[in-house]
């Protein structure tokens, strides 16, 4: 099993926070971000753990190698004009590498919080793609915003726990049977048709109104879940967050 970690991003909505380091830099309860994903990984037995910066790529990069002993990064230098899914790309080698080794891949945004049972949860998951939900979203969003439904997206299930939908603009809690976290993982078996089908995109069209390079990767996820309609919902019942505003460093978990 192997990780990586987008973190690529600059973080405009916690400035000043990081006008001298990447977003995931900053600091949860006096922890960088990225800490708090890099020991769950460990914790659950995974070290070949990859990042990929853009950001002050340099900073983020040394942090790493000196704090946890991390030598595998990838750089997006196109980050201010690209999005997640061009991020996960720019570790194309380290994608190819589980492939030929045979190895699933846990895919992990850098501006969320979660601990070793989400991703023991994860690992012991047997499907082709498997995808973290939070059934009980609504609490932390209650939290996070005055109305949830202002930030909350999308995310509808079949009868066999599949997701159907995800990463839509939701227009009512009907729409919404959990929230995706950010966390995913690719099967060895799987990854060579994942590799496959980003190469197959149209490059020349829109995607949920953004152009290729700018792709979000719920739009790629689920475009994923329309060709193939095998990525199950990996249920988890709190304990995480997503850092995006200077309010979010506040929740206590």
């Amino acid at each position: 099993m192997k990780a990586i970690i987008l973190a690529a991003g600059f973080g405009s909505r916690l400035m000043p926070l990081t006008k001298d380091n990447p977003k995931c830099m900053v600091k949860y309860q006096n922890e960088e971000l990225i800490s708090y994903e890099i020991k769950a990984l460990k914790d659950a037995g995974i070290s070949d753990i990859a990042v990929v910066g853009g950001y002050l790529f340099d900073i983020l990069k040394k942090f790493i190698q000196e704090r946890f002993n991390l030598y595998t990064f990838y750089e997006n230098k196109n980050y201010a004009n690209t999005n997640m899914v061009q991020t996960l790309f720019c570790a194309r080698e380290f994608l190819q590498k589980c492939v030929e080794q045979k190895e699933d891949l846990i895919v992990s945004y850098a501006d969320i919080i979660y601990f070793k049972d989400s991703i023991e949860k994860l690992m012991q998951a047997k499907d082709d793609l498997a995808i973290v939900i939070d059934k009980e979203w609504k609490k932390l969003w209650q939290k996070r915003f005055e109305n949830p439904l202002d930030d909350a997206e999308t995310l509808k299930l079949d009868n066999k726990g599949f997701i159907k939908e995800l990463g839509k603009k939701a227009k009512s809690y009907d729409e919404i049977e959990g929230q995706y976290i950010g966390l995913f993982k690719i099967s060895a078996n799987f990854l060579p048709s994942f590799l496959n089908f980003y190469d197959s995109l149209d490059k020349n069209i829109l995607y949920d109104g953004k152009d290729f390079n700018n792709m979000y990767m719920t739009s790629f996820l689920q475009s994923l879940i329309d060709t193939f309609n095998n990525a199950k919902a990996i249920e988890i019942y709190g304990n995480w967050c997503e850092i995006d505003f200077k309010s979010d460093l506040g929740i206590v978990l």
